[in-house]
């Protein structure tokens, strides 16, 4: 990139800005944080219908250009429609159909050394094709492979063999790959250097977090009125956040709440409905354990980060996947918490947090231990956890990262 030229950037693979997800959250932070930045023009692929959809006219700062086009933090966005018939297979023509529409930008505005960003894997056996294509355009490809998505317990064998292939097919068609871990970096090194036609090159810029405290005060309103609802009271309760799969260990966080003799609460933010729930009382019997508490999802910001604020203890157990947002979020704003231990936590977290396995009985003691702990004893945990997220994860860090990646000399 020459001095003085701006550097044209397509985002590619998150069905949004802003709402629930890593990659919208990111996305969101981005052209937040570089709005007014002379160096970057940023173009963003928005799901126009379906799951996760952004809908411009109810997304506040957003202003409207046409049907398909609006913009939002200066970013150009373009809607992407996708025929909800297809089913899991959504994924997959969202991203191609968004790569065809950056390519047409592209050439109808004569963008000059343009960067497509795209994230996650999913559309491996194409790749090759677009790679060549914009490449004639004299643009870049980059990736972020995300974490393991062909480990994810919900897919079945055959399509966790696609998305191993497809990972291999993607990295090997990138100029560079971004991991948001250095647990992902080497594994990408280790698992694709021998073959990749041209050096596989990559970089490691995390996920971003924020350590300020929520505009809300402990006496505010709509805090009180959902800790009445849902039969709360502040640092009296364990905190989850997150999708309810298989990965992420709820059950095994649920079973060794349940044996523990913790007389807290454990209040689950998360996705459920009647059946999944009914399964899960057939598992487990949770139902009879009045601490366990359902509590719906919350996607008001304020308020969740007062919820996170205000928990005696957070849990995560994550075991697949890089940097963690929740993990972030909650490492920003909960004193205490108790993480699996796998290397993407220890990485994020090292000694901030408390660490349990899966083995039986072992969380269940790491709860009791916790109860016991002091105030002080908690505030110091909490000290480390928003230095670290200070130092390392901050979005102000983050986006400067990116911009010395996007538009470095």
């Amino acid at each position: 990139m020459q001095n003085g030229e701006v550097q044209h950037v397509f985002l590619v693979g998150a069905k949004s800005l802003g709402a629930y997800g890593g990659y919208e959250t990111f996305i969101n932070k981005l052209t937040e944080y570089h709005q007014n930045n002379q160096k970057i023009k940023y173009h963003v692929a928005c799901k126009a219908n379906g799951d996760g959809c952004m809908d411009p006219e109810k997304t506040e700062g957003a202003r409207i250009c046409s049907e398909h086009d609006f913009l939002y933090h200066n970013a150009e966005c373009f809607r992407i429609h996708i025929p909800e018939k297809l089913g899991a297979a959504q994924a997959i023509y969202y991203d191609v159909a968004a790569l065809r529409e950056c390519i047409k930008i592209i050439q109808n505005r004569k963008i000059p050394h343009p960067i497509v960003y795209i994230m996650a894997c999913r559309i491996g056996p194409f790749m090759k094709h677009y790679y060549k294509e914009i490449h004639r355009l004299g643009g870049r490809v980059y990736l972020n492979p995300d974490g393991h998505e062909w480990k994810r317990a919900k897919w079945s064998k055959p399509v966790r063999m696609y998305w191993k292939k497809s990972e291999e097919m993607m990295v090997r068609n990138a100029d560079l790959v971004i991991c948001d871990s250095v647990t992902i970096e080497k594994y990408v090194h280790e698992s694709y250097s021998s073959k990749k036609t041209h050096p596989l090159k990559t970089t490691y810029i995390a996920y971003g977090a924020e350590t300020r405290k929520s505009t809300l005060t402990n006496d505010s309103k709509r805090l009180l009125d959902w800790y009445e609802r849902k039969g709360l009271t502040p640092f009296n309760y364990y905190l989850v956040v997150g999708r309810f799969v298989s990965e992420n260990n709820y059950e095994t966080m649920i079973k060794e709440f349940m044996k523990s003799k913790s007389e807290k609460n454990f209040a689950i933010i998360t996705n459920t409905n009647q059946g999944f729930l009914d399964e899960l009382e057939e598992k487990l019997g949770y139902r009879a354990d009045k601490r366990i508490k359902f509590v719906g999802t919350v996607y008001e910001e304020e308020l969740l980060k007062k919820i996170r604020e205000n928990a005696y203890g957070y849990f995560h157990g994550h075991e697949v996947g890089g940097t963690n947002p929740s993990l972030l979020e909650a490492l920003g704003s909960t004193d205490l918490n108790l993480l699996l231990d796998v290397g993407f936590n220890r990485e994020v977290a090292e000694d901030a947090a408390l660490y349990w396995t899966k083995e039986d009985g072992n969380l269940s003691r790491l709860i009791e231990r916790a109860d016991q702990m002091s105030d002080k004893e908690r505030e110091d945990l909490g000290e480390k956890a928003r230095k670290r997220i200070k130092e390392a994860y901050s979005w102000e860090f983050i986006c400067g990262k990116y911009e010395d990646v996007f538009a470095g000399e």
